[in-house]
């Protein structure tokens, strides 16, 4: 039973590659950023100020968003 069910496992991962599957790997996985987490319509607040601010205008220090007044 366990046999017919390893194997029945091995053909549907092959038949999944076979047309294109594409499996995650451990590299996919560390290539990815914060950046690619965040859309860059999303609205991040300010560490300092408190305002809302695009992720697109913010300024990243040392992990934290900070507008553009807060940031010079």
């Amino acid at each position: 039973m366990i046999l017919k069910l390893i194997i029945f496992a091995i053909i549907a991962l092959y038949l999944y590659k076979l047309f294109g599957g594409k499996l995650p790997s451990m590299k996919d996985l560390s290539k990815k950023t914060k950046k690619d987490d965040i859309e860059v319509d999303t609205l991040v607040e300010c560490s300092k100020c408190g305002t809302y601010i695009t992720y697109k205008e913010a300024k990243i220090i040392k992990g934290s968003y900070f507008c553009d007044e807060c940031a010079s």
